[in-house]
């Protein structure tokens, strides 16, 4: 008797199984890789669709690896959104029972020039005078005061440069660097989608 029960119990489990492995035959996937021009690629929001009906979503890892399971076989459309980042999207993937459809990393989000936030700013000397080919370097200040290098630029034949930034809120330092000048830094506020400008001056190395 308790033979029996053995083999039934083992015979149900071993129908649970199957019944399971069916089930995922019969759907499929989606999965890739976003890449993006600035920033972090984590977060980005990637919305599955057929026609105007949303199916479900998913979002990006910090590596920009995505996956979608249990698709029903068919047609679907895929929208991928991160805030200063253009809106991607992708038509016509056919997904067929059984299958992973793989878009591999193809997938770039450039940004959107009308939701970032620009750093615009101009390095003289101590008359006045505009500093061509002064290094800058921008570093993010992070929340124990420590500092994370961004960015660096060479100001052009006029003294400036620019750093395009995500408007997210956060707190940057700009230091500036020239042959026979002391360094100086400032600390800018970044909060929203706007243009912020800065001028710092390098007095000569002591």
């Amino acid at each position: 008797m308790r033979l029996q029960r053995a083999i039934g119990l083992i015979f149900g489990i071993t129908s649970l199984v199957f019944s399971a492995a069916a089930q995922d035959r019969s759907t499929g996937g989606i999965k890739g890789k976003v890449r993006v021009e600035t920033g972090s690629p984590a977060g980005v929001s990637v919305l599955v669709r057929q026609g105007d009906r949303e199916v479900t979503r998913a979002a990006t890892d910090r590596n920009g690896d995505f996956s979608i399971q249990r698709l029903t076989p068919g047609i679907y459309g895929l929208t991928f959104r991160k805030t200063g980042l253009s809106v991607g999207a992708v038509e016509n993937l056919e997904v067929k029972a059984g299958k992973v459809r793989s878009l591999g990393d193809r997938l770039l989000l450039s940004i959107d020039e009308g939701s970032i936030a620009f750093l615009r700013g101009s390095i003289f000397d101590e008359t006045g005078r505009s500093l061509p080919n002064a290094r800058v370097e921008l570093a993010r200040i992070l929340d124990d005061g420590s500092l994370k290098k961004i960015d660096g630029r060479v100001t052009n034949e006029t003294g400036s440069f620019v750093f395009r930034l995500m408007p997210e809120p956060a707190k940057y330092r700009v230091t500036a660097k020239a042959d026979h000048m002391q360094p100086a830094s400032k600390d800018v506020d970044v909060d929203s989608a706007v243009v912020y400008r800065i001028a710092i001056s390098l007095q000569p190395a002591k």
